[in-house]
């Protein structure tokens, strides 16, 4: 499995270290930040990138999303089509997010968590299957199915 990066400017220190623990780890990281600091960058552009690459293969990638709340990058990725994004707070919210909803992106809040926090929420949304219960399956068609105006 692919762990697609992505992070802005206040995105970017964090993502860098978890970047270096992914890779201690094992896992092949695609990191499709910028190469540098970039003050002036807008997240909508990397989240956009991994939101793409994870829907495009949904069973053989996943996401991680930077920035200062979580919340812009997370609002951008659960834009696309097989995307279920969350902006979490905590390893058992993470935990929860992959056994009830089967999210593929976790988006961070730079601004908020440190480093030891967010490598454990990494750790523990990696490690957590989808659990398979014939209610969050039957919830997440219902999502699948939405029928959106626009």
């Amino acid at each position: 499995m692919i762990i697609y990066l992505g992070a802005d400017h206040r995105g970017f220190k964090l993502k860098e270290t978890i970047k270096a623990y992914l890779a201690q780890s094992g896992y092949q990281v695609g990191d499709l930040s910028a190469a540098m600091l970039t003050p002036d960058d807008d997240y909508p552009d990397y989240a956009s990138a991994v939101a793409q690459k994870v829907g495009a293969d949904f069973l053989g990638s996943r996401g991680i999303l930077f920035c200062g709340s979580g919340v812009g990058m997370d609002i951008v990725a659960n834009r696309f089509p097989l995307v279920r994004s969350v902006l979490a707070v905590s390893p058992d919210q993470v935990m929860a997010s992959r056994t009830d909803d089967d999210t593929n992106i976790l988006a961070l809040a730079a601004d908020y968590i440190d480093a030891e926090t967010a490598k454990k929420m990494v750790s523990v949304w990696l490690q957590t299957d989808f659990d398979e219960k014939e209610g969050h399956r039957r919830r997440l068609d219902k999502i699948r199915n939405l029928k959106l105006e626009r």
